[in-house]
């Protein structure tokens, strides 16, 4: 059964038989039906790195914490482990191309991976700061929990801030989307 006491679409999730394992497949397809926000997660001070991520949320308002997920492949995973900070860019709906740059794994790397970009140091992690972007944040590493081929990151909040928002970046259904919002108001 499922949660609202409805048998479960058997459409929905697709298990291997005898297994109890959703198929990757199915499942990445599953999961383009939830939209995100965009990011761009950077960290390194000397030698900056940066993604493109959708796997970030906030944990907690006091202490404020958010967390991000990384491949454990990826370049920036080390990186984040090495300066034990991160740095999260939210993109506007304007930085697709942005957001298709960091996501490339044909870039250059290192700082000639933001030589497309405006930028600047952030002060608390010294990791880059993507101009343009509708807010930012910049994390000390406070935990890191291994889930998968992913590392979770448990970022402690150092500093924030954000900016008037006219539109946004939003990732659903395997493909970039830019709605446009009303207008935030600052506290």
């Amino acid at each position: 059964m499922s949660l609202n006491g409805r048998p479960p679409d058997p459409g929905l999730a697709q298990q291997v038989p005898g297994t109890g394992v959703v198929q990757p497949d199915r499942l990445r397809a599953t999961l383009r039906q939830f939209a995100t926000g965009v990011t761009v997660v950077t960290a390194g001070r000397d030698t900056p790195h940066g993604m493109t991520a959708n796997s970030f949320t906030a944990v907690s308002l006091s202490p404020p914490l958010v967390l991000i997920c990384v491949n454990r492949a990826a370049a920036i995973h080390q990186t984040v482990l090495d300066n034990g900070s991160f740095a999260v860019s939210v993109l506007s709906g304007s930085q697709e191309d942005v957001a298709r740059h960091f996501a490339d794994h044909s870039r250059p790397r290192g700082r000639a991976e933001f030589d497309v970009v405006s930028w600047s140091r952030g002060r608390g992690t010294g990791a880059p700061l993507i101009h343009g972007a509708l807010a930012w944040i910049e994390c000390a590493l406070a935990a890191v929990y291994y889930g998968g081929d992913h590392a979770i990151f448990l970022g402690s909040v150092l500093a924030s801030d954000y900016g008037p928002a006219a539109d946004t970046l939003l990732f659903f259904g395997g493909a970039f989307h830019s709605p446009a919002l009303c207008q935030a108001a600052r506290p």
